[in-house]
Formats: C-alpha cells, sequence, structure tokens
C-alpha cells in the first residue's frame, strides 16, 4: 500500500533549466539511506550555453552522492583527483566521508548542444563511516546488473533487489532500481528493505489499485508488492535501511549538528581543497 504521495518542489536554474525535489520534505525526510531526491530536467540545452548553469565547485561531507543519466552528459571533477564524464545508464558513485568537494559542468551540451534528464540522490553514511576517507567510483552501464520479461525492463542501479547485487559499493543495506513498463504491464516490487519507495519518472502507474503519476514519489508500506502501469512507465524503486536522524544544512550531511558547524567553518576559510583544474572558482556558503 501507499502510506504517503510526495509532490515535487521545482527550483528553476535558469535558462529553462528546473530541478524536482522530492526528499527531503517535512512529512518525509528520507527512505531508507536516501536523503535527498533531484530529478534534473528533462531539459534541452542549446550549444553555447553560459558557464553560470555549471555547477561550481562546492563541498559535501558524511554522505554518498549518485548521479544517474537518462539522456545528456555531466562532465564530474573532484578534488581526490577524478575526472569522469557521466552518461546515460552509467552511474557515478562519490563517497564524502570527512570531506569532498567537487564540480558539475555541461560541457558536452555547450559544444553541441544536449537534452539533459537524470536523478541525483544523496544517501547518508553509517555513523562509523561518516568521517571514512572521500573516494569516488564511475560504473558503465554494462556493469549494471539487468533483466527482461515481456513488457517489462529492469536495471539494478545500487544495492541489492531481486537476488541481485550492484557493484556500486554502497556502505549499508540499499535499494534502487530502474524499471520500465509497457501499459498494462505488471511487476513485482522487491521486497526485503525496511523502506522502500516507488518515483514515476514518466508514465502513470498503480500499486495495489492506488494512483500515481509522473513526477511523485509513493512512500510505499511493507505490504506493497506490485506495481501496475497503466501507460507506458519509467519509475525508480528506491530504499533500504533508516540509518537514524541526520542533520542537514546546504550540501552537509551529519549526525552531529557540531560536525555540520566545523564544515561549514572549513569551507568558508578555505581549508577544503578544490579539483586541481576548477580551483578559479567556487559556490560560497549560504548566508
Amino acid at each position: 500500500m501507499i502510506q504517503r504521495l510526495l509532490d515535487p518542489r521545482i527550483h528553476d536554474l535558469g535558462g529553462g533549466f528546473e530541478v524536482a525535489r522530492l526528499l527531503p520534505k517535512a512529512e518525509c525526510r528520507s527512505v531508507g539511506p536516501f536523503v535527498f531526491f533531484d530529478r534534473m530536467g528533462p531539459v534541452d540545452f542549446a550549444a553555447g550555453i553560459p558557464r553560470t548553469l555549471d555547477v561550481r565547485p562546492h563541498p559535501h561531507i558524511g554522505l554518498a552522492t549518485l548521479t544517474y543519466l537518462f539522456s545528456g552528459e555531466i562532465m564530474h571533477r573532484d578534488s581526490v583527483g577524478s575526472v569522469a564524464a557521466i552518461r546515460p545508464g552509467e552511474v557515478n558513485w562519490m563517497i564524502a566521508g570527512r570531506g569532498i568537494t567537487h564540480s558539475e559542468r555541461f560541457e558536452k551540451a555547450r559544444a553541441q548542444g544536449d537534452r539533459l534528464h537524470g536523478l541525483q540522490v544523496w544517501l547518508a553514511l553509517p555513523r562509523a563511516d561518516e568521517e571514512m576517507d572521500p573516494s569516488f567510483t564511475h560504473h558503465e552501464g554494462d556493469e549494471l546488473p539487468a533483466w527482461s520479461a515481456p513488457g517489462l525492463s529492469g536495471r539494478l542501479v545500487a544495492g541489492t533487489a531481486y537476488g541481485l547485487t550492484a557493484r556500486v559499493p554502497v556502505r549499508s543495506p540499499t535499494l534502487y532500481v530502474h524499471l520500465e513498463l509497457a501499459a498494462g504491464t505488471e511487476a513485482e516490487l522487491p521486497t526485503g528493505h525496511a523502506e522502500r519507495a516507488l518515483f514515476v519518472v514518466s508514465g502513470a502507474v498503480e500499486i495495489d489499485g492506488a494512483a500515481c503519476g509522473p513526477g511523485q514519489m509513493a512512500v510505499l508500506d511493507a505490504r506493497a508488492r506490485r506495481v501496475h502501469a497503466r501507460v507506458p512507465s519509467v519509475a525508480m524503486v528506491l530504499g533500504g535501511e533508516p540509518l537514524g536522524e541526520r542533520f542537514l544544512f546546504w550540501n552537509f550531511v551529519s549526525s552531529s549538528r557540531e560536525r555540520i558547524e566545523q564544515a561549514k567553518a572549513d569551507w568558508r576559510e578555505g581549508r577544503m581543497k578544490l579539483p586541481d583544474a576548477d580551483h578559479d572558482e567556487f559556490i560560497p556558503l549560504p548566508g
């Protein structure tokens, strides 16, 4: 069954580029380890877009980020020396731990135009891992476990589901699945996770007879077992083991308010290394 339906908050970043935020919300702060869920686009970028649309270098602590695209390309650079272009069906997995900085730039779009559509999520780290060394891994599409059945195709982006385990090095029990369903198709929802939700990327679905439309997230209870596509639909199923209360400020996540205050001071005073190729600009601390 659906416990609650979450509608997105839309943020206009300019140039027609909108981000829809589903987590955190007042009525649902997290789902399993997922503490932040953003949809980027879809948006058509014309060649020559300004650099002001790029995400300039900024810091993170205490979390892992996962970026997954349906279309387009983003160039990632970070302070541990990683440089990687992410494309559709691939995964960028970045563990911030005790601290990392990174940028995300639309270099392909600037050079030749592009259609960008994707998701970026943040996962809290277990308390024992919040101060681990930062790291980055990129996973090609053929590394992600995939399966198909009549009217259905699926891909395990991260964690475990349907007896499969993804190679993305998550730090706690995690569920993140990409499903594509033809009209009229019914699919089993993965079980065995303490908390679950389903986000409708496109189309419209029913879960045990309750409707969930495009751009909505359905937070599920333990009884939810199947999803039915009213029309051709794309959905993401997410969840896992909750990790307890986390405090969020800007790009910082921690189980300790004091640690977030320290991170704010470190960024304000320039004590966090910038990516080597991006040392000439950064996003200032808000406020």
